[in-house]
C-alpha cells in the first residue's frame, strides 16, 4: 500500500459545513491531526436552509450525536431562540425534539468551539483536486496550487460540487446564495472510476419581519418548561423563547404562482437533478396537491438581534417579482418586504452504494464520504455521517479496526444502513418510519444507548460515563421504589376518577398505578406528598426514564428479540472476494446488487434492495446454516 511519511496531517476534512465541523471535531478529539479547508472561514456550518435543528427523527438523531461526544446538540442549546417537544401526545418512540436557533451565533458558536480544540487547523481555499497512487488518498491540492497531506481525507462537500443557483429564468454558479461552487473534484472522482449524479434542494424568500402583520398570524410559542438536546448540563443556555407563527397561502397565491410556471426552471426543464419529496418547492406542491386549496406556511425568526424572518413551506424557484406578488397575497404579508428571493440549486452527488458502511469509499482507500455528497438532506443527517466519519478516519489513523452502529444501535445506524445498501434516488431525509426499532431507539435514552461506545473511543469524557451509571442507578432505585409503596382505595381513588380511570378496590403497588394509560408518574409526585417523600429526589429526565421503561416493558422486550435475531445473520461474515456467480439458485437481481455492493454479513445482505428473502435462504443453504 501507499504511504506518505510523514504527512502534514492525520486527517483532512473538505467542507465546513454540519458534516465537516463534526468529523473535524470528533477526529481531532480522539487524537488526531485535523485540517479543515473551507472556501470561506465566516461561513463555517452556516444554516444555509431553515435555522432549525431537529424535528421528527432528526431531533433523535441530535440526540445521539450528544451521545456520541458530537457537538450539534450543545451548540442548539446555547443559541436556541425556541424548543419544542414534538409528538408529545404520541408515544415515547415518536418524541421528537425540535430547537429554532439563533442562525448568526449558531455559526459563530460552532467556529469558537472548533477553534479551542488544539488540534483543528484551518485553510481557506477550494480543494480542486485529491492526491491519489495506488488506489490510496494522501492528501489535496486546493486551488491556489498549493498541496496538503494526510493519512486520511474526509470530503464533506454539500450542495458546492458544479453548483448552479436558479432564480427564474436567471442561471448563477454557486454553492449557495453569495458563494461560489466548486469545480474539479467530480471530474477527477469520474476519472477514477466513480458514479456521480445530479440533486436540487431549494430555499424560501427570507422577508424583513417588520414588515409582516403578525397579529393575522397564529402564534405558535415554544414548550412552557423549556429543554435542551444536550445530556450535559449546557452553561449559557437563554432562559427565555421567541415565537413562531403559522400562516396559509390560499387559492389567490396559487393562481399567481401558477402564472410564473412557464419561467420555472424546475417546469421548463432547465433543473434536471432529483428534489427532495418531502420537503418539495411551493410550486411542487401546487402540482402534486391540486386538490388542496391551501398549504401551512411557518413563519420562523433567525435570531434575537435580527429582524428576518425565514418563511418555511415558501420554497421557490420562481422568478423574483412572483414570488413577491404571490407572497402579498398571503394574509399577513400583504405589505412584505424581501431581504433575497428564494432559488432552487443544483449539486452533484455521489450514490452511497459506492461506500462501505464506515463511510470509506470503495474504489480510493482512505477516503470518505459525508453529508449531502452522499445523496441525503439536512443538517441532521449531515452532522450524522460527519461524525461517523471523522471518527473511523481516526481509526485508520490509529489502524485500530472500525466503528459501525447497527440498526439495532441508532437512528445513525439506519441512515448508514439505507445508504449504503439501499441508495437513494432522491434527497435522502430521516423519518421514524424508516427504524425498525424505534422503541430501542428513542430520543431519551441515546445517553444509555451510545455514550458508553463514545467513551470507549476516548470521545465521551469520564463525567459523562459517570451520569449514564447514575442514571441507570437512578431507574433501578425508583422501579424498586415504586414496587414497594402502596396506593390506598381511599387515598387515590378520586385523583384516578379525575382522569377518567377506574378505582382500586384494595391497596395496589404504584408500580401498576403508574401503567394506567392516563397516569403519569410526574403527575402522582406532584398531588402525592407522600408518595413524592417515599420516592425521593431525583431529576426529571430520571424519573422520565424509569416511568418509560416501566410503561413500555413488554413492546422494548419485544423489539430486543427481534433485534437479537437479526443480529444473528450479522454473526454470519461474507467474504469479499465471494463468488455469487457459481450459486446458480439466485435471482439475477440479486447477484448484481450483491455483487454491486459486496456485503460483509448476511444481515448486510439482507437489507440490500433487489435481494430477496429466498437469496438469502439459498446463501445460509450454501454456507451450511
Amino acid at each position: 500500500m501507499f504511504h506518505v511519511e510523514p504527512p502534514d496531517f492525520d486527517v483532512i476534512v473538505v467542507g465546513a459545513g454540519h458534516a465537516g465541523c463534526e468529523a473535524a471535531a470528533a477526529a481531532a478529539n480522539m487524537g488526531c491531526s485535523v485540517l479543515l479547508v473551507t472556501m470561506n472561514m465566516n461561513t463555517i456550518a452556516q444554516m444555509s436552509c431553515n435555522p432549525a435543528m431537529g424535528g421528527v427523527a432528526k431531533g433523535q438523531i441530535v440526540r445521539e450525536l450528544d451521545a456520541l461526544g458530537g457537538y450539534s446538540g450543545i451548540i442548539t442549546d446555547k443559541t436556541r431562540v425556541q424548543f419544542r417537544m414534538l409528538n408529545s401526545k404520541k408515544g415515547p418512540a415518536m418524541w421528537s425534539p425540535r430547537a429554532q436557533s439563533d442562525r448568526m451565533r449558531f455559526a459563530e458558536e460552532w467556529r469558537a468551539t472548533l477553534e479551542q480544540i488544539p488540534n483543528v487547523h484551518f485553510w481557506q481555499d477550494m480543494v480542486a483536486s485529491l492526491l491519489v497512487k495506488d488506489g490510496v488518498v494522501y492528501g489535496v491540492r486546493t486551488g491556489m496550487g498549493k498541496s496538503f497531506t494526510g493519512h486520511t481525507v474526509v470530503l464533506t462537500n454539500g450542495t458546492f460540487l458544479n453548483g448552479i443557483i436558479h432564480v427564474g429564468e436567471k442561471q448563477l454558479s454557486g454553492g449557495r446564495s453569495g458563494e461560489k461552487a466548486a469545480t474539479g473534484l467530480t471530474e477527477q472522482l469520474e476519472q477514477l472510476g466513480f458514479e456521480s449524479g445530479r440533486m436540487k434542494t431549494g430555499t424560501p424568500p427570507r422577508v424583513d419581519g417588520r414588515t409582516i402583520n403578525y397579529a393575522a398570524l397564529e402564534e405558535q410559542p415554544g414548550d412552557e418548561a423549556g429543554g435542551r438536546f444536550s445530556y450535559q448540563e449546557v452553561p449559557g443556555m437563554p432562559d427565555t423563547q421567541l415565537p413562531c407563527h403559522i400562516a396559509y397561502t390560499n387559492p389567490e397565491v396559487h393562481a399567481i404562482l401558477e402564472r410564473g410556471f412557464e419561467q420555472s426552471p424546475m417546469f421548463t426543464g432547465r433543473i434536471q437533478g432529483l428534489g427532495p419529496r418531502y420537503c418539495p418547492s411551493i410550486e411542487d406542491k401546487i402540482v402534486r396537491f391540486a386538490d388542496k386549496t391551501r398549504h401551512q406556511l411557518f413563519v420562523e425568526p433567525e435570531g434575537w438581534r435580527t429582524c428576518e424572518v425565514y418563511l418555511n413551506g415558501f420554497s421557490s424557484s420562481l422568478p423574483e417579482d412572483v414570488q413577491l406578488a404571490a407572497l402579498h397575497k398571503v394574509e399577513g404579508f400583504e405589505k412584505a418586504r424581501i431581504f433575497r428571493p428564494g432559488y432552487a440549486i443544483e449539486y452533484d452527488f455521489f450514490p452511497p452504494h459506492q461506500l462501505h458502511l464506515t463511510l470509506e469509499t470503495r474504489l480510493v482507500r482512505n477516503l470518505y464520504f459525508a453529508g449531502q455528497i452522499n445523496g441525503t438532506t439536512g443538517y441532521e443527517e449531515a452532522g450524522a455521517q460527519g461524525i461517523m466519519a471523522g471518527i473511523n478516519a481516526a481509526l485508520r489513523v490509529k489502524q485500530q479496526g472500525e466503528f459501525i452502529l447497527g440498526r439495532q444501535d441508532a437512528y445513525i445506524g439506519v441512515l448508514i444502513d439505507d445508504l449504503v445498501n439501499k441508495g437513494t434516488n432522491e434527497p435522502y431525509r430521516m423519518f421514524t418510519s424508516r427504524a425498525e426499532y424505534r422503541i430501542l431507539l428513542r430520543q431519551d435514552n441515546a445517553d444509555l444507548r451510545l455514550t458508553p461506545l463514545s467513551h470507549a473511543l476516548g470521545l465521551a469524557s469520564d463525567e459523562r460515563m459517570q451520569a449514564v451509571a447514575a442514571k441507570k442507578t437512578a431507574v433501578k432505585e425508583i422501579h424498586r421504589l415504586l414496587q414497594s409503596y402502596n396506593f390506598a382505595p381511599e387515598e387515590i381513588n378520586g385523583w384516578l376518577s379525575a382522569r377518567g380511570e377506574s378505582p382500586l378496590s384494595q391497596k395496589t403497588r404504584a408500580a401498576s398505578v403508574v401503567l394506567r394509560p392516563q397516569v403519569q408518574l410526574a403527575g402522582l409526585l406532584r398531588d402525592f406528598s407522600a408518595f413524592a417523600d417515599r420516592l425521593g429526589n431525583y431529576p426529571a429526565d430520571h424519573i422520565e426514564q424509569a416511568e418509560i421503561q416501566l410503561k413500555y416493558e413488554g413492546y422494548i422486550l419485544k423489539e430486543q428479540q427481534m433485534a437479537h435475531k437479526m443480529t444473528q445473520l450479522e454473526d454470519l461474515s461474507l467474504p469479499e472476494n465471494f463468488d455469487y456467480d457459481k450459486i446458480n439458485a439466485i435471482s439475477n437481481e440479486g447477484r448484481q446488487k450483491l455483487k454491486q455492493i459486496r456485503p460483509r454479513t448476511l444481515g448486510q445482505a439482507s437489507r440490500i434492495s433487489g435481494v430477496r428473502q429466498s437469496d438469502i435462504s439459498v446463501l445460509l443453504v450454501y454456507m451450511g446454516r
